[in-house]
Protein backbone atom coordinates (compact mmCIF):
# COMPACT_ATOMS: atom_id res chain seq x y z
CA UNK A 1 0.00 0.00 0.00
CA UNK A 2 2.01 2.83 1.47
CA UNK A 3 5.02 2.18 3.23
CA UNK A 4 8.01 3.91 5.05
CA UNK A 5 6.05 6.94 6.67
CA UNK A 6 7.92 8.95 9.00
CA UNK A 7 7.33 10.22 12.16
CA UNK A 8 7.32 14.15 13.03
CA UNK A 9 10.97 15.43 14.31
CA UNK A 10 9.27 16.36 17.50
CA UNK A 11 6.75 15.16 20.05
CA UNK A 12 5.45 16.11 23.20
CA UNK A 13 3.44 14.51 26.29
CA UNK A 14 -0.42 15.14 25.45
CA UNK A 15 -0.99 14.38 29.20
CA UNK A 16 -3.90 11.84 27.45
CA UNK A 17 -3.25 8.33 28.32
CA UNK A 18 -4.41 7.18 25.08
CA UNK A 19 -3.25 9.56 23.14
CA UNK A 20 0.48 9.54 24.38
CA UNK A 21 2.72 11.54 22.66
CA UNK A 22 1.27 14.33 19.92
CA UNK A 23 3.76 16.43 17.52
CA UNK A 24 4.84 19.33 19.29
CA UNK A 25 2.88 21.66 16.94
CA UNK A 26 -0.50 20.32 17.40
CA UNK A 27 -2.87 21.34 20.37
CA UNK A 28 -4.83 19.20 21.79
CA UNK A 29 -8.99 20.38 22.42
CA UNK A 30 -12.27 18.20 23.85
CA UNK A 31 -14.69 18.12 21.21
CA UNK A 32 -17.14 20.88 22.87
CA UNK A 33 -14.37 23.14 22.54
CA UNK A 34 -14.34 22.95 18.68
CA UNK A 35 -17.62 21.89 17.60
CA UNK A 36 -21.31 22.26 18.58
CA UNK A 37 -23.11 19.20 19.75
CA UNK A 38 -26.44 18.30 18.63
CA UNK A 39 -27.13 21.73 17.18
CA UNK A 40 -31.12 22.80 17.30
CA UNK A 41 -33.71 22.60 14.60
CA UNK A 42 -35.00 26.52 14.86
CA UNK A 43 -32.14 27.87 12.47
CA UNK A 44 -33.96 25.60 9.80
CA UNK A 45 -37.81 26.94 11.11
CA UNK A 46 -37.93 29.23 7.23
CA UNK A 47 -38.25 25.48 5.09
CA UNK A 48 -40.93 24.21 7.72
CA UNK A 49 -43.06 26.86 6.38
CA UNK A 50 -42.32 26.23 2.77
CA UNK A 51 -42.28 22.21 4.01
CA UNK A 52 -39.29 21.99 1.50
CA UNK A 53 -38.07 18.67 0.53
CA UNK A 54 -35.15 17.33 3.65
CA UNK A 55 -32.56 14.28 3.11
CA UNK A 56 -33.79 11.96 5.43
CA UNK A 57 -31.39 8.86 6.85
CA UNK A 58 -32.47 6.18 8.74
CA UNK A 59 -29.61 4.21 10.30
CA UNK A 60 -29.82 1.41 7.89
CA UNK A 61 -28.62 3.68 5.11
CA UNK A 62 -25.68 5.09 7.08
CA UNK A 63 -22.37 2.62 6.70
CA UNK A 64 -19.82 1.77 8.67
CA UNK A 65 -16.80 3.25 6.41
CA UNK A 66 -18.53 6.88 6.48
CA UNK A 67 -20.94 6.43 3.34
CA UNK A 68 -24.71 6.56 3.02
CA UNK A 69 -26.84 4.85 0.65
CA UNK A 70 -29.85 5.24 -1.25
CA UNK A 71 -30.86 9.10 -0.70
CA UNK A 72 -34.65 9.33 0.41
CA UNK A 73 -36.47 12.43 0.44
CA UNK A 74 -39.39 13.63 2.51
CA UNK A 75 -41.23 16.95 3.00
CA UNK A 76 -39.75 18.27 6.05
CA UNK A 77 -42.86 18.49 8.01
CA UNK A 78 -43.48 15.07 7.90
CA UNK A 79 -39.83 14.96 10.04
CA UNK A 80 -39.53 17.83 11.95
CA UNK A 81 -40.99 16.17 15.36
CA UNK A 82 -39.48 13.08 16.28
CA UNK A 83 -36.21 13.04 14.50
CA UNK A 84 -32.55 14.06 14.67
CA UNK A 85 -31.79 17.18 12.79
CA UNK A 86 -28.62 17.86 11.08
CA UNK A 87 -27.56 20.26 7.78
CA UNK A 88 -25.03 20.25 5.51
CA UNK A 89 -21.29 19.67 6.44
CA UNK A 90 -22.86 18.21 9.93
CA UNK A 91 -20.63 14.66 11.45
CA UNK A 92 -22.91 12.68 12.56
CA UNK A 93 -22.40 9.52 15.04
CA UNK A 94 -24.76 6.36 15.36
CA UNK A 95 -25.08 6.51 19.82
CA UNK A 96 -26.61 2.72 20.33
CA UNK A 97 -25.15 -0.44 20.56
CA UNK A 98 -24.06 -1.48 18.42
CA UNK A 99 -24.13 0.44 15.58
CA UNK A 100 -21.75 2.88 17.86
CA UNK A 101 -18.71 -0.27 18.44
CA UNK A 102 -19.43 -0.73 14.63
CA UNK A 103 -18.56 2.78 13.79
CA UNK A 104 -21.68 4.01 11.96
CA UNK A 105 -21.18 7.42 11.12
CA UNK A 106 -20.54 10.11 8.48
CA UNK A 107 -19.24 13.59 7.33
CA UNK A 108 -22.30 14.80 5.64
CA UNK A 109 -20.34 17.44 3.53
CA UNK A 110 -21.87 16.42 0.03
CA UNK A 111 -25.76 16.16 1.67
CA UNK A 112 -27.78 16.57 -1.25
CA UNK A 113 -30.21 19.17 0.87
CA UNK A 114 -29.27 21.87 2.87
CA UNK A 115 -30.67 20.21 6.40
CA UNK A 116 -31.93 16.62 6.83
CA UNK A 117 -33.30 14.37 9.43
CA UNK A 118 -32.51 10.94 10.53
CA UNK A 119 -32.68 8.40 13.17
CA UNK A 120 -33.33 9.54 16.66
CA UNK A 121 -30.03 7.57 17.63
CA UNK A 122 -27.57 9.76 15.72
CA UNK A 123 -25.45 12.35 18.00
CA UNK A 124 -24.75 14.88 15.40
CA UNK A 125 -21.35 16.85 15.37
CA UNK A 126 -20.76 20.50 13.72
CA UNK A 127 -17.19 21.79 13.28
CA UNK A 128 -16.10 25.08 14.35
CA UNK A 129 -13.18 27.45 13.07
CA UNK A 130 -10.32 25.45 14.27
CA UNK A 131 -11.37 22.05 12.60
CA UNK A 132 -12.32 20.67 9.15
CA UNK A 133 -15.57 18.46 9.42
CA UNK A 134 -14.08 15.56 7.57
CA UNK A 135 -10.98 15.49 10.13
CA UNK A 136 -13.98 16.15 13.09
CA UNK A 137 -14.84 12.25 10.62
CA UNK A 138 -11.29 10.82 11.10
CA UNK A 139 -11.60 11.88 15.17
CA UNK A 140 -15.03 9.53 15.48
CA UNK A 141 -13.08 6.36 13.88
CA UNK A 142 -10.72 6.02 16.11
CA UNK A 143 -10.80 2.61 17.78
CA UNK A 144 -9.90 4.39 20.91
CA UNK A 145 -13.15 6.80 20.85
CA UNK A 146 -15.13 3.84 20.02
CA UNK A 147 -13.47 1.54 22.87
CA UNK A 148 -13.47 4.79 25.33
CA UNK A 149 -17.50 6.19 24.12
CA UNK A 150 -18.41 2.16 24.90
CA UNK A 151 -17.41 2.20 27.92
CA UNK A 152 -19.35 5.33 28.59
CA UNK A 153 -22.75 4.02 27.61
CA UNK A 154 -25.62 3.63 30.16
CA UNK A 155 -29.00 2.48 29.79
CA UNK A 156 -30.66 -1.00 29.87
CA UNK A 157 -29.20 -3.87 28.26
CA UNK A 158 -28.89 -4.02 24.28
CA UNK A 159 -30.16 -0.50 24.12
CA UNK A 160 -27.28 1.21 26.11
CA UNK A 161 -26.07 4.70 24.65
CA UNK A 162 -23.54 7.04 24.39
CA UNK A 163 -24.12 9.99 26.15
CA UNK A 164 -23.71 13.82 24.96
CA UNK A 165 -21.25 14.79 28.27
CA UNK A 166 -19.20 11.68 26.61
CA UNK A 167 -18.99 13.65 22.96
CA UNK A 168 -18.29 16.96 24.90
CA UNK A 169 -15.59 15.71 27.24
CA UNK A 170 -13.36 13.68 24.89
CA UNK A 171 -9.83 14.25 24.19
CA UNK A 172 -8.48 14.94 20.54
CA UNK A 173 -5.66 15.77 18.79
CA UNK A 174 -6.26 19.27 16.97
CA UNK A 175 -3.44 19.58 13.85
CA UNK A 176 -3.23 23.23 12.40
CA UNK A 177 -5.90 23.12 9.40
CA UNK A 178 -3.80 23.15 6.32
CA UNK A 179 -2.25 19.81 8.12
CA UNK A 180 -6.17 18.65 9.16
CA UNK A 181 -6.81 19.60 5.14
CA UNK A 182 -3.55 16.95 3.69
CA UNK A 183 -4.49 13.85 6.18
CA UNK A 184 -8.23 14.05 4.94
CA UNK A 185 -6.50 13.95 1.53
CA UNK A 186 -4.48 10.95 1.95
CA UNK A 187 -6.98 9.09 3.91
CA UNK A 188 -9.27 9.71 1.48
CA UNK A 189 -6.95 8.32 -1.17
CA UNK A 190 -5.93 5.11 0.82
CA UNK A 191 -9.73 4.02 1.36
CA UNK A 192 -10.26 4.35 -1.78
CA UNK A 193 -7.75 2.24 -3.00
CA UNK A 194 -8.67 -0.32 0.04
CA UNK A 195 -12.23 -0.26 -1.00
CA UNK A 196 -11.41 -1.13 -4.65
CA UNK A 197 -8.77 -4.59 -3.29
CA UNK A 198 -11.89 -5.24 -1.25
CA UNK A 199 -14.67 -5.61 -3.51
CA UNK A 200 -12.45 -7.31 -5.58
CA UNK A 201 -11.88 -10.05 -3.06
CA UNK A 202 -15.55 -9.69 -2.10
CA UNK A 203 -16.80 -10.43 -5.48
CA UNK A 204 -14.40 -13.58 -5.57
CA UNK A 205 -15.71 -14.78 -2.62
CA UNK A 206 -19.06 -14.39 -3.90
CA UNK A 207 -18.29 -16.25 -6.96
CA UNK A 208 -16.90 -19.24 -4.81
CA UNK A 209 -19.87 -19.58 -2.67
CA UNK A 210 -22.16 -19.50 -5.82
CA UNK A 211 -19.63 -22.37 -7.65
CA UNK A 212 -19.83 -24.61 -4.17
CA UNK A 213 -23.60 -24.24 -3.95
CA UNK A 214 -23.91 -24.98 -7.84
CA UNK A 215 -21.41 -28.36 -7.81
CA UNK A 216 -23.80 -29.42 -4.45
CA UNK A 217 -26.87 -29.13 -6.19
CA UNK A 218 -25.77 -30.76 -9.08
CA UNK A 219 -24.11 -33.65 -7.55
CA UNK A 220 -27.33 -34.20 -5.18
CA UNK A 221 -29.75 -33.74 -7.47
CA UNK A 222 -27.79 -36.35 -10.32
CA UNK A 223 -27.07 -33.34 -12.73
CA UNK A 224 -23.74 -34.90 -13.01
CA UNK A 225 -22.34 -38.93 -12.14
CA UNK A 226 -19.16 -37.41 -9.48
CA UNK A 227 -17.71 -40.47 -10.64
CA UNK A 228 -17.02 -39.19 -14.41
CA UNK A 229 -18.10 -35.83 -14.02
CA UNK A 230 -20.31 -36.53 -16.84
CA UNK A 231 -24.15 -36.05 -17.08
CA UNK A 232 -26.05 -39.82 -16.19
CA UNK A 233 -27.16 -41.40 -19.31
CA UNK A 234 -30.92 -41.30 -18.53
CA UNK A 235 -33.18 -39.02 -16.79
CA UNK A 236 -36.68 -38.77 -15.55
CA UNK A 237 -38.92 -35.89 -14.30
CA UNK A 238 -41.16 -37.04 -11.47
CA UNK A 239 -42.71 -33.53 -11.71
CA UNK A 240 -41.01 -32.16 -8.93
CA UNK A 241 -39.68 -28.31 -9.66
CA UNK A 242 -37.34 -28.10 -7.20
CA UNK A 243 -35.28 -31.28 -8.61
CA UNK A 244 -35.80 -31.07 -12.06
CA UNK A 245 -34.69 -34.37 -13.61
CA UNK A 246 -32.91 -37.17 -11.71
CA UNK A 247 -31.51 -40.04 -12.84
CA UNK A 248 -33.60 -42.48 -14.17
CA UNK A 249 -32.38 -45.50 -11.63
CA UNK A 250 -32.43 -42.72 -8.62
CA UNK A 251 -35.79 -42.95 -6.18
CA UNK A 252 -37.61 -39.21 -5.59
CA UNK A 253 -39.88 -40.21 -2.69
CA UNK A 254 -41.83 -37.96 -0.11
CA UNK A 255 -40.58 -36.45 4.11
CA UNK A 256 -42.91 -39.16 5.20
CA UNK A 257 -41.36 -42.31 3.10
CA UNK A 258 -37.49 -41.36 4.03
CA UNK A 259 -38.21 -39.48 8.12
CA UNK A 260 -39.78 -40.26 11.34
CA UNK A 261 -40.54 -37.34 13.62
CA UNK A 262 -38.53 -38.15 17.10
CA UNK A 263 -39.89 -36.41 19.97
CA UNK A 264 -37.92 -37.90 22.63
CA UNK A 265 -37.52 -35.11 25.75
CA UNK A 266 -36.70 -35.42 29.68
CA UNK A 267 -32.88 -35.04 28.32
CA UNK A 268 -31.83 -31.39 30.39
CA UNK A 269 -28.66 -32.32 30.98
CA UNK A 270 -27.14 -32.60 27.48
CA UNK A 271 -25.25 -29.86 25.64
CA UNK A 272 -27.58 -27.11 24.29
CA UNK A 273 -27.45 -27.22 20.00
CA UNK A 274 -28.68 -24.94 17.95
CA UNK A 275 -29.59 -24.75 14.03
CA UNK A 276 -27.53 -21.56 12.15
CA UNK A 277 -28.22 -20.39 8.47
CA UNK A 278 -24.74 -20.59 7.79
CA UNK A 279 -23.31 -23.76 9.47
CA UNK A 280 -26.28 -25.72 9.96
CA UNK A 281 -26.20 -27.47 13.44
CA UNK A 282 -23.68 -26.06 16.32
CA UNK A 283 -23.31 -26.44 19.71
CA UNK A 284 -24.14 -23.79 21.74
CA UNK A 285 -20.76 -23.68 23.17
CA UNK A 286 -19.53 -22.60 19.68
CA UNK A 287 -21.86 -19.61 19.05
CA UNK A 288 -21.12 -16.60 20.70
CA UNK A 289 -23.38 -13.53 21.40
CA UNK A 290 -22.56 -9.66 21.43
CA UNK A 291 -18.91 -11.19 22.14
CA UNK A 292 -19.73 -13.34 25.27
CA UNK A 293 -21.13 -17.12 25.63
CA UNK A 294 -24.86 -17.04 25.96
CA UNK A 295 -25.58 -18.47 29.74
CA UNK A 296 -28.71 -21.13 29.50
CA UNK A 297 -27.90 -22.52 32.95
CA UNK A 298 -30.89 -21.44 34.51
CA UNK A 299 -33.65 -22.35 31.78
CA UNK A 300 -35.89 -25.10 32.29
CA UNK A 301 -34.73 -27.69 29.41
CA UNK A 302 -36.93 -30.90 30.75
CA UNK A 303 -39.30 -30.40 27.73
CA UNK A 304 -36.57 -30.08 25.25
CA UNK A 305 -36.11 -32.15 22.12
CA UNK A 306 -32.79 -34.97 22.14
CA UNK A 307 -31.20 -34.77 18.61
CA UNK A 308 -28.97 -37.89 18.18
CA UNK A 309 -25.76 -37.81 15.42
CA UNK A 310 -27.57 -38.27 12.07
CA UNK A 311 -30.72 -36.92 13.12
CA UNK A 312 -31.97 -33.70 11.00
CA UNK A 313 -33.34 -30.51 13.04
CA UNK A 314 -34.75 -27.60 11.67
CA UNK A 315 -35.78 -24.34 13.45
CA UNK A 316 -39.39 -24.08 11.82
CA UNK A 317 -39.57 -20.15 11.92
CA UNK A 318 -36.56 -20.01 10.16
CA UNK A 319 -36.37 -23.23 7.72
CA UNK A 320 -37.31 -21.04 4.70
CA UNK A 321 -33.84 -18.83 5.67
CA UNK A 322 -31.67 -21.47 5.66
CA UNK A 323 -31.96 -22.89 9.04
CA UNK A 324 -31.89 -26.52 8.61
CA UNK A 325 -29.00 -29.17 8.72
CA UNK A 326 -28.18 -32.60 10.20
CA UNK A 327 -26.42 -32.81 13.37
CA UNK A 328 -22.94 -34.32 13.91
CA UNK A 329 -23.56 -34.10 18.06
CA UNK A 330 -26.01 -35.42 20.25
CA UNK A 331 -28.08 -32.64 22.51
CA UNK A 332 -30.94 -30.87 22.94
CA UNK A 333 -32.92 -28.44 21.09
CA UNK A 334 -35.79 -26.02 21.52
CA UNK A 335 -39.20 -27.43 21.65
CA UNK A 336 -40.04 -25.43 18.60
CA UNK A 337 -37.34 -27.21 16.48
CA UNK A 338 -38.32 -30.27 14.22
CA UNK A 339 -36.33 -33.54 14.66
CA UNK A 340 -36.56 -35.77 12.40
CA UNK A 341 -34.72 -39.14 11.73
CA UNK A 342 -33.82 -41.26 8.50
CA UNK A 343 -36.19 -44.19 8.61
CA UNK A 344 -33.02 -46.21 6.62
CA UNK A 345 -29.85 -47.52 7.06
CA UNK A 346 -29.67 -47.39 3.61
CA UNK A 347 -30.24 -43.21 3.39
CA UNK A 348 -26.77 -41.47 4.27
CA UNK A 349 -27.43 -38.18 6.80
CA UNK A 350 -24.23 -36.38 5.20
CA UNK A 351 -26.06 -36.96 1.47
CA UNK A 352 -29.81 -35.57 3.19
CA UNK A 353 -27.24 -32.97 4.84
CA UNK A 354 -25.88 -31.59 1.42
CA UNK A 355 -28.99 -31.81 0.03
CA UNK A 356 -31.33 -30.19 2.34
CA UNK A 357 -28.59 -26.71 2.56
CA UNK A 358 -29.11 -26.15 -1.03
CA UNK A 359 -30.88 -22.90 -1.25
CA UNK A 360 -33.22 -24.41 -3.84
CA UNK A 361 -34.49 -26.76 -0.84
CA UNK A 362 -34.71 -23.35 0.84
CA UNK A 363 -36.84 -22.13 -1.36
CA UNK A 364 -39.03 -25.14 -1.23
CA UNK A 365 -39.24 -24.88 2.86
CA UNK A 366 -40.43 -20.98 2.09
CA UNK A 367 -43.14 -22.61 -0.56
CA UNK A 368 -44.55 -25.46 2.31
CA UNK A 369 -43.95 -22.83 5.07
CA UNK A 370 -47.51 -21.85 7.01
CA UNK A 371 -48.52 -18.29 7.94
CA UNK A 372 -49.74 -15.26 7.13
CA UNK A 373 -46.59 -13.17 7.16
CA UNK A 374 -42.70 -14.27 6.55
CA UNK A 375 -42.11 -13.70 10.75
CA UNK A 376 -45.02 -16.17 11.67
CA UNK A 377 -44.18 -18.47 8.24
CA UNK A 378 -43.71 -22.14 10.01
CA UNK A 379 -42.57 -25.36 8.14
CA UNK A 380 -44.61 -27.63 10.31
CA UNK A 381 -43.17 -31.11 10.66
CA UNK A 382 -47.25 -32.21 8.55
CA UNK A 383 -45.66 -29.83 5.79
CA UNK A 384 -42.11 -31.49 5.81
CA UNK A 385 -43.76 -34.46 5.06
CA UNK A 386 -45.01 -33.60 1.56
CA UNK A 387 -41.69 -31.94 0.37
CA UNK A 388 -40.13 -34.69 -2.06
CA UNK A 389 -36.62 -35.93 -2.09
CA UNK A 390 -34.15 -37.87 -4.69
CA UNK A 391 -31.92 -40.63 -3.76
CA UNK A 392 -29.94 -42.43 -5.31
CA UNK A 393 -28.36 -45.68 -4.11
CA UNK A 394 -26.30 -46.15 -1.14
CA UNK A 395 -22.78 -46.67 -2.84
CA UNK A 396 -23.88 -43.49 -4.93
CA UNK A 397 -24.82 -41.54 -2.04
CA UNK A 398 -21.74 -42.36 -0.56
CA UNK A 399 -19.34 -41.47 -3.81
CA UNK A 400 -21.35 -38.28 -3.75
CA UNK A 401 -20.55 -37.46 0.11
CA UNK A 402 -16.98 -38.16 -0.56
CA UNK A 403 -16.46 -36.08 -3.89
CA UNK A 404 -18.58 -33.10 -2.07
CA UNK A 405 -15.98 -33.25 0.99
CA UNK A 406 -13.29 -33.24 -0.89
CA UNK A 407 -14.17 -30.30 -3.20
CA UNK A 408 -16.04 -28.41 -0.49
CA UNK A 409 -12.74 -28.17 1.54
CA UNK A 410 -10.80 -27.06 -1.17
CA UNK A 411 -13.31 -24.34 -1.66
CA UNK A 412 -13.96 -23.61 1.85
CA UNK A 413 -10.33 -22.59 1.96
CA UNK A 414 -10.25 -20.57 -0.42
CA UNK A 415 -12.54 -18.70 0.88
CA UNK A 416 -11.21 -18.67 4.44
CA UNK A 417 -8.29 -17.40 2.50
CA UNK A 418 -9.87 -14.79 0.76
CA UNK A 419 -11.81 -13.33 3.97
CA UNK A 420 -8.62 -13.47 5.78
CA UNK A 421 -7.06 -11.12 3.45
CA UNK A 422 -9.98 -8.42 3.48
CA UNK A 423 -9.75 -8.61 7.24
CA UNK A 424 -6.04 -8.03 7.39
CA UNK A 425 -6.79 -5.24 5.27
CA UNK A 426 -9.19 -3.72 7.64
CA UNK A 427 -7.43 -4.14 10.54
CA UNK A 428 -3.80 -2.27 8.46
CA UNK A 429 -6.51 0.65 7.32
CA UNK A 430 -7.65 0.64 10.91
CA UNK A 431 -4.04 1.31 12.43
CA UNK A 432 -3.09 3.52 9.73
CA UNK A 433 -5.92 5.80 10.29
CA UNK A 434 -5.67 5.60 14.06
CA UNK A 435 -1.44 6.50 13.86
CA UNK A 436 -1.91 9.15 10.81
CA UNK A 437 -4.82 10.94 13.09
CA UNK A 438 -3.02 11.32 16.16
CA UNK A 439 0.37 12.29 14.72
CA UNK A 440 2.52 8.86 15.26
CA UNK A 441 3.38 9.21 11.32
CA UNK A 442 3.81 12.17 8.97
CA UNK A 443 1.68 12.16 5.96
CA UNK A 444 2.09 15.92 4.62
CA UNK A 445 4.40 15.26 1.62
CA UNK A 446 2.81 11.95 0.64
CA UNK A 447 -0.84 13.92 0.80
CA UNK A 448 1.23 16.55 -1.41
CA UNK A 449 1.99 14.06 -4.70
CA UNK A 450 -0.97 12.18 -4.42
CA UNK A 451 -2.83 12.07 -7.86
CA UNK A 452 -6.84 12.59 -8.14
CA UNK A 453 -8.56 9.43 -8.07
CA UNK A 454 -11.34 8.89 -10.85
CA UNK A 455 -15.01 8.80 -10.77
CA UNK A 456 -16.36 5.52 -10.27
CA UNK A 457 -19.96 5.91 -9.69
CA UNK A 458 -21.38 2.45 -10.66
CA UNK A 459 -18.46 1.08 -8.98
CA UNK A 460 -18.93 3.22 -5.91
CA UNK A 461 -22.76 2.21 -6.06
CA UNK A 462 -21.71 -2.32 -5.83
CA UNK A 463 -19.19 -1.15 -3.41
CA UNK A 464 -21.85 0.54 -1.13
CA UNK A 465 -24.32 -2.92 -1.85
CA UNK A 466 -21.71 -4.92 -0.97
CA UNK A 467 -20.40 -2.83 2.08
CA UNK A 468 -24.23 -3.29 3.29
CA UNK A 469 -24.31 -7.35 2.47
CA UNK A 470 -20.79 -7.34 4.75
CA UNK A 471 -22.62 -5.81 7.60
CA UNK A 472 -25.33 -7.86 7.85
CA UNK A 473 -22.87 -11.04 7.62
CA UNK A 474 -20.89 -9.66 9.97
CA UNK A 475 -24.37 -9.42 12.68
CA UNK A 476 -25.50 -12.38 10.79
CA UNK A 477 -24.26 -15.06 14.22
CA UNK A 478 -26.05 -12.87 16.59
CA UNK A 479 -29.28 -12.50 14.54
CA UNK A 480 -29.14 -16.49 13.62
CA UNK A 481 -27.84 -17.68 17.11
CA UNK A 482 -30.19 -19.16 19.79
CA UNK A 483 -34.00 -18.02 19.50
CA UNK A 484 -35.64 -20.41 21.55
CA UNK A 485 -37.28 -17.56 23.40
CA UNK A 486 -39.37 -16.10 20.45
CA UNK A 487 -39.78 -19.90 19.23
CA UNK A 488 -41.30 -21.35 22.46
CA UNK A 489 -44.77 -22.03 21.67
Amino acid sequence: MILNLKAYSAYRDSSVEWLGAVPAHWKVRRLKQVAILNPGKAEARALLEQDAPVTFLPMERVYADGRIGAIEYLPISSVWNGFTYFRRGDVIIAKITPCFENGKGACLDALPTEIGFGSTEFHVLRAGSSITARFLYRITTLPDFRRLGADAMSGAAGQQRVPESFLANFIAPLPPLPEQTAIVRFLDYVDWRIRRYVRAKQKLVKLLEEYKQALIYQAVTGKIDVRTGNPYPAYKDYGVEWLGKVPMHWEVLPGRAMFREINDRGHPDEQMLSVTITRGVLCQADLLVDGSRKDSSNEDKSNYKLVQPGDLVYNKMRAWQGAVGVSAYRGIVSPAYIVQRLRSAENLPRYMHFLLRTPLFTAEAERWSYGIASDQWSLRAKEFKCIYFSLPPLHEQTAIVRFLDAQTAKIDAAIAATRSEIELLREYRERLIADVVTGKVDVREVAARLLEEPAEEEAELEDLEETAEGEAADNEAAAETFSEEEDKP
